[in-house]
């Protein structure tokens, strides 16, 4: 049947819903898993390190895009899962001993493409999948044989379908350990488990990097926040000398505030949504509390919860003091900018009264010039009259002289006129 042509990323998107499926698992399984806290630039040189082991051991490398990987090498199955900030590896084998944590996967692993890894360790565990017996466990009794009597965090999962536990403390080996007892789960229902376990745990400490940066900016904003306090009530005393130092001080304290949210927006908001992640893969749990154990929802509120307030506050208190600065600058601002005006108003007014004396001026030695013309000229019709007298013709000078005086003066004020209308309509000023 003919159709319109696809979308050029329908295909893309439809299977992003199918990626990174979980691993089927059936108990008993050991795992070892590493998260690692590693920028996005690394994704190329984590993809070369896992073609390089896979390489080594026979096995398919990875695609050269892909963002996630998963093969058997024989020894171990490995899972590996590139995300925006941290890439994570599930070192997956078979059966388990007496203490199911005694012989880990990840030991199977050449030692120096381990050490080469990119990125910085910011979750490690080992994790086991035992089958459940039908006596309840002594709970007491394997906090002292496998969690150095530690107390325990866990609950029934799935509805119950399995018992998981840990106690989230990091051993000597670098590693924490989870357990996780199947009573009846489906092999792609026990790897989803266990993912979700396991990302409680890397989405806790992912959301966490953002609270030593909450508390160390706690300080720096309470100093931010009192000198805005004092830019604030000096304020309304300020006189106009003192409104250039004040806005300076000002626009320090802006550029100031503006570098923390910069810094810091991203991993605040980072936080927010790690966080939700964790609430969520324990809703997905499904828990069933165990009678004197903590369960992972009471653990992540208690431990947890705190942090995140305080870093939602701190986010909070950043944004708020932004937005009273940018209310701050911009009320003296405006401040500046009438005293500017007023300022701009007396200079016109002061122009103008230079105008109007100029003015006056000119028109006083333009009364002068009219004279000193109408002078020169009746001057000069004194000596052609005086010439005329010298040839015979009867004038006398005095009366010439006198009678030219009005039409010199009338001739001279009308030159003038027509001189400045030449001008203002060359200038197009009126006149």
């Amino acid at each position: 049947m003919p159709l319109p042509p696809n979308h050029p990323q329908r295909l893309e998107l439809n299977n992003e819903a199918h990626a990174r499926p979980a691993e089927s698992l059936t108990a008993p399984v050991r795992i070892s898993y590493l998260a690692l806290l590693s920028p996005p630039a690394n994704r190329d040189a984590e993809r070369a390190h896992i073609t390089t082991l896979a390489t080594s051991f026979g096995v398919k490398p990875p695609s050269p895009t892909a963002i996630h990987y998963s093969a058997d090498f024989g020894r171990f199955r490995l899972k590996w899962e590139r995300h925006s900030e941290f890439s994570r590896y599930k070192f997956i084998t078979k059966g388990a001993a007496e203490d199911p944590f005694a012989d880990p996967p990840i030991q199977k692993l050449p030692q120096a493409w381990l050490e080469n890894l990119s990125g910085e360790i910011l979750a490690a565990t080992h994790a086991a999948i035992l089958p459940h017996t039908t006596l309840e466990p002594d709970f007491d009794s394997l906090s002292d044989r496998l969690f150095a009597g530690n107390p325990l965090v866990g609950a029934g999962i799935a509805g119950g379908a399995a018992l998981a536990i840990t106690d989230f403390r990091i051993r000597a080996d670098g590693f924490s350990r989870l357990l996780m007892l199947d009573r009846s789960l489906r092999p792609r229902q026990a790897g989803r488990a266990v993912q979700r376990l396991l990302e409680i745990d890397t989405y806790r400490l992912m959301s966490l990097l953002t609270f030593p940066v909450a508390r160390a900016l706690a300080p720096q904003l309470e100093t931010a926040e009192r000198e805005l306090a004092q830019i604030t009530e000096a304020l309304t005393t300020v006189t106009e000398a003192g409104e250039p130092g004040l806005l300076d001080r000002l626009t320090k304290l802006a550029a100031e505030i503006e570098s923390f949210e910069a810094k810091h927006h991203f991993r605040f908001s980072a936080a927010r949504a790690y966080y939700a992640l964790v609430q969520q893969r324990i809703q997905q749990l499904r828990e069933v509390r165990i009678p004197a154990i903590q369960t992972f929802q009471e653990f992540t509120e208690l431990r947890l919860a705190p942090a995140m307030a305080t870093c939602t506050t701190t986010a909070t208190r950043l944004e708020a003091l932004s937005t009273r600065v940018a209310r701050a600058t911009g009320l003296l601002s405006t401040r500046v900018d009438i005293t500017r005006e007023q300022q701009s108003i007396q200079v016109l007014e002061s122009m103008n009264r230079r105008a109007d004396l100029q003015l006056r001026l000119q028109q006083t030695v333009e009364g002068l010039s009219v004279a000193a013309i109408t002078y020169y000229i009746v001057g000069l019709i004194g000596y052609f009259s005086r010439g005329l007298k010298t040839a015979g013709i009867p004038a006398d000078p005095d009366i010439v002289m006198a009678a030219s005086i009005p039409f010199v003066i009338l001739f001279v004020v009308l030159a003038t006129r027509r001189i400045h209308r030449t001008i203002h309509k060359a200038t197009g000023q009126p006149h």
